[in-house]
C-alpha cells in the first residue's frame, strides 16, 4: 500500500439519534431508549489499541453528559477528542443563535471531561453546505481550528458537491476543512470512506477505491459510528423503508470489514494529518459560495 497518513474518525452518537429517525424519535423520547454506545464505543476502543491505532472521536456531548468517564477513557488512550454538537441537530435545523450556543456548549462540555482542548468539529449529518457556510465562520469565532462536515456529494439529506474534495484553508477565516472523502468517476463524486457506505459497497470495492485517492498521494478520511457495530440494537419502529435499510443494512459485517482496513491502511487522528499536510490548498468563504470548485479538486 502507498504510505499516506490516512484521518480515522469515529462519530460517537447513539442509534436513536440519527437523522433518518428524527420524526419517529424526538430528543424528548431519547430518555426511553436504553444506551448502548459505552459498550460499542469500547469495542471500536479495543480494536483500535490492538493495532496500535490512533482516531478523532467526535462526541456528541449529550453522551459526554452521561458517560464522562467514557470521554476520559478515550483521551486517555490518546485519541483526539473533538466536537459532534450537543443535540445531534443538524445545522439546517438551526438558528445562528442556535448553532452557537450548541457548539459553544459542547466544547467545553469535552474540555471540562478530558481535560484536553477541544480544536475539531463536525456537523450532524454533515449539514454544513453552500445554505448555511456562516456556520464556519462561528465555529473560527468559538475557537475551532478545523471542521470536517462538509460531503461533496449529492444526498437526500445533505451534500455540497461543489465543494473541493480534499483538504483545504478557508483562507479568509484560517479555518481547515476536511471534506468527506469522495472518489470521482465518471464525473459524479462517489461516497466510498465510511457509514452506510461501508456496509453498502463489498469490501473489495472500497479498499480499491481508497487506495487509488492514496495512490494520487491524497489522504482520506474515513468515519464510522459505534450503533454499526451493534447488530442487536433495538429496531425503532415507524420508519420509512429507506431509512430502515440505510440504517440496518450489513450492521453484521462492520467490524471484520473494519479490522481489515485497520491493516490495509495508515491512520491517525485528524488534527495530526491535517499538521502534516504540504501545499494545502486555500479558498474563500466567497469560491465556496459561488460553488467555483466544481467537486473536480
Amino acid at each position: 500500500m502507498v504510505n499516506v497518513l490516512n484521518a480515522l474518525s469515529i462519530d460517537v452518537e447513539e442509534y436513536f439519534q440519527v437523522e433518518a429517525f428524527a420524526k419517529a424519535v424526538t430528543f424528548s423520547d431519547w430518555s426511553k431508549y436504553p444506551l448502548r454506545v459505552e459498550k460499542n464505543t469500547y469495542e471500536i476502543l479495543n480494536l483500535l489499541e490492538k493495532e496500535n491505532v490512533k482516531a478523532t472521536f467526535f462526541c456528541v456531548a449529550w453522551i459526554a453528559d452521561k458517560f464522562p468517564s467514557l470521554i476520559r477513557q478515550i483521551a486517555s488512550f490518546g485519541h483526539e477528542i473533538a466536537s459532534h454538537g450537543y443535540t445531534h441537530r443538524p445545522v439546517f435545523r438551526l438558528t445562528p443563535e442556535e448553532f452557537r450556543r450548541e457548539v459553544r456548549k459542547s466544547k467545553k462540555i469535552l474540555e471540562d471531561i478530558s481535560g484536553k482542548e477541544v480544536l475539531g468539529f463536525r456537523a450532524p449529518t454533515y449539514s454544513i453546505t453552500k445554505k448555511n457556510l456562516w456556520a464556519l465562520t462561528i465555529l473560527k469565532e468559538e475557537g475551532y481550528r478545523y471542521d470536517s462536515s462538509i460531503f461533496p456529494i449529492r444526498h437526500d439529506l445533505y451534500g455540497f458537491p461543489e465543494a473541493p474534495r480534499y483538504p483545504f484553508l478557508i483562507e479568509d477565516l484560517g479555518l481547515l476543512e476536511f471534506p468527506i472523502s469522495t472518489f470521482r468517476f465518471a464525473g459524479i463524486n462517489l461516497p466510498v470512506s465510511g457509514g452506510g457506505y461501508f456496509r453498502l459497497f463489498p469490501y473489495a470495492l472500497t479498499r480499491y477505491f481508497l487506495s487509488k485517492i492514496n495512490i494520487s498521494q491524497k489522504p482520506f478520511v474515513f468515519y464510522c459510528h459505534p450503533w454499526e457495530f451493534d447488530p442487536d440494537q433495538p429496531r425503532i419502529k415507524g420508519i420509512p423503508l429507506k431509512s430502515r435499510f440505510r440504517h440496518y443494512f450489513n450492521l453484521n459485517k462492520t467490524k471484520e470489514r473494519f479490522e481489515r482496513l485497520l491493516k490495509d491502511f495508515s491512520f491517525g487522528p485528524l488534527k495530526i494529518v491535517l499538521e502534516n499536510l504540504e501545499g494545502i490548498r486555500s479558498f474563500s468563504l466567497e469560491d465556496l459560495q459561488r460553488g467555483s470548485k466544481d467537486g473536480r479538486d
